[in-house]
């Protein structure tokens, strides 16, 4: 089941609602977990057991830790969780992947494949695995205690508004709500939450979809047909489409959540106006970032600062050698999080790459340029990686990155219609860098004004709205690019 679907909007989002604010508070979590059961149930019926399992064994993995007070003893108990959890998600995720690159490489000493049943990929798999290693890990390191109550464990993994494709919220940010959050069950948080998955549904079906469409027809006829101009026209509009889209997906959830009475924390602010990698990833997939440098950056930096201590090598210091090789490491498993292709562990180290020399290299460059030109040189970059990110194979990247530079005239003719949205996602991707417009957009969408202001928004808020609903039932399904992930 997605948000931009019929049976979302009109059955069960409105169902869950209505339920949920006629039941009495005690009964509150219990009917959000039904509900989300049934929401991955809907599209999943065959994986629900697997993960209510798995969320069963963590809980009294959580349980028996909080009892012991020495580290040393919780040690096997944590050990145990990432064994379990990493082992599905390699398992379902990546099992295809390593039999198929297996299996190649028998073929080339002539040896015989190995047999294998195509395995389905749980939906959402990525996500809820990460959240359930921030309770086990946030136990371990006695940031939280455990939950006492199976079903609100089981709600903090999923809780429909982002089980699919997060944010990734990590137990000590919700843990609270959890237990009680009578205090954000208010009109005003109602408000806000309305709005927010309006603006989301809006991203989603008035933009990330109209330039979807374009993007796909140019990769289904073959990037080879595409000239200079339309290559750099379709790699920009993918990635206004998979910002609009994901950033969307993003905002339905968080005010869903709000609506609900949970604050889930934000996960994009404005990655295009970013002037520099660093930054870009301060502000792209937050809750992601934020997930891989708390619970393996720091502390795979601290294990290499303790084995190499301080000194040179070759004139560097060697904290230059922990940043270098852990933020590859770091960045090569985002990539590789992403997908199981050897693009997106590409895409991955490519980011890292640049990080690396962002912080070593680039730093005083970018500051000198000024915020424009740095701004430009950064969206640049990170157009070059969703090459590697868009396209099926490497094959196909390379034949895109030739069409990029090769200066040719051919290639795809668009609509008017398409140049009407494609401008119009470049001015709100980009209008907030100039001077202190980003935030005062920020206060434009989400806090409240005069009263007149409010029931113009209001009404402006109503008519997307009609429109999204009337886009829905036209098109049917639409998924979001994340889903695969």
């Amino acid at each position: 089941m997605v948000f931009s679907s019929t049976i979302f909007l009109f059955y069960f989002l409105p169902a869950t609602l209505i339920l949920y604010f006629i039941s009495p508070y005690k009964w509150k979590n219990l009917l959000l977990l039904v509900a989300s059961i049934f929401f991955f149930s809907w599209g999943a019926p065959v994986f629900i057991f697997i993960l209510l399992t798995s969320i069963t064994i963590d809980f009294l993995i959580g349980r028996m830790m909080v009892s012991m007070e020495k580290k040393q003893k919780r040690k096997p108990f944590l050990l145990a969780s990432l064994i379990l959890n990493l082992g599905l998600l390699v398992y379902f995720k990546y099992a295809n992947f390593f039999i198929e690159n297996f299996n190649s490489l028998l073929e080339l000493f002539g040896a015989r494949n190995i047999e294998w049943i195509y395995i389905v990929l749980p939906i959402g798999i990525s996500f809820f695995t990460f959240q359930k290693l921030s309770y086990i890990i946030d136990i371990y390191r006695a940031v939280r205690k455990p939950l006492k109550k199976w079903t609100d464990f089981a709600l903090y993994i999923l809780l429909f508004p982002q089980l699919i494709a997060g944010p990734i919220i990590r137990y000590s940010q919700i843990a609270d709500q959890l237990i009680d959050r009578r205090s954000m069950l208010n009109m005003d948080n109602k408000l806000y939450g309305l709005r927010r998955f309006i603006i989301g549904l809006a991203k989603k079906m008035m933009i990330a979809n109209t330039l979807g469409l374009h993007v796909d027809l140019a990769f289904s006829n073959g990037v080879e047909n595409l000239g200079t101009w339309s290559s750099w026209v379709i790699i920009i509009a993918y990635a206004m489409q998979i910002y609009f889209d994901f950033s969307g997906y993003s905002d339905m959830a968080i005010g869903i959540g709000r609506i609900l009475g949970f604050k889930i924390p934000e996960n994009f602010k404005n990655p295009y106006i970013a002037n520099n990698v660093i930054d870009f990833w301060r502000r792209w997939h937050i809750t992601l970032t934020n997930w891989f440098r708390d619970y393996l950056f720091f502390p795979l930096a601290f294990s290499f600062s303790k084995k190499m201590g301080k000194g040179k090598y070759l004139n560097l210091k060697t904290d230059y050698y922990i940043y270098f090789f852990t933020s590859l490491i770091t960045f090569g498993l985002i990539g590789f999080w992403h997908g199981a292709s050897w693009a997106f562990l590409l895409w991955g180290l490519y980011h890292g790459i640049w990080l690396i020399l962002n912080r070593f290299l680039l730093k005083s460059f970018f500051r000198k340029i000024g915020k424009i030109p740095a701004i430009l040189i950064t969206f640049l970059i990170v157009l070059v990686g969703w090459v590697l990110f868009r396209c099926d194979d490497m094959d196909q990247s390379l034949v895109f990155f030739h069409k990029m530079f090769s200066f040719s005239s051919t290639g795809q003719i668009f609509p008017s219609s398409f140049w009407l949205i494609f401008i119009l996602s470049l001015i709100i991707s980009f209008l907030p860098a100039l001077g202190k417009l980003e935030s005062y957009f920020e206060k434009i969408r989400f806090e409240e004004k005069s009263l007149s202001f409010s029931i113009f928004r209001y009404i402006l808020i109503l008519a997307i709205l009609i429109l999204c609903m009337s886009e829905v039932v036209s098109t049917g399904f639409n998924p979001f690019i994340y889903f695969r992930f």
